[in-house]
């Protein structure tokens, strides 16, 4: 079933790169299927497409943490939170600050 989620959402992608939903589940579901370096790839792509994407850059941080890559989770995270405090979004901008906070 995963696997065909994941084709659907390849497919998807494909058909329309800049749909927002689209590539941030597709993101997920690599994150879920344990594919982090290609959910980063995922999450740059949507980020590039969809800038105001306030998720994204949790996820986006949360996977570069996995990875180890924690300096390029604290940019993503700050870069998040600008963009959530210029849309208004507190809820995923008080997300974000919690996570850079953890990360020292």
């Amino acid at each position: 079933m995963g696997n065909n989620r994941l084709e659907i959402l390849k497919s998807m992608v494909e058909q329309k790169p800049e749909d927002g939903f689209a590539r941030y589940g597709l993101a997920m579901e690599y994150v879920r299927s344990g594919e982090l370096e290609t959910a980063v790839r995922e999450f740059e792509q949507l980020l590039s497409y969809n800038p105001g994407y306030a998720a994204g850059y949790f996820h986006g941080g949360q996977t570069l943490e996995k990875l180890g890559r924690t300096e390029e989770a604290r940019e993503i995270y700050r870069k998040g939170i600008e963009v959530t405090g210029a849309s208004g979004d507190d809820h995923t901008r008080s997300e974000l600050m919690a996570a850079l906070g953890m990360l020292g």
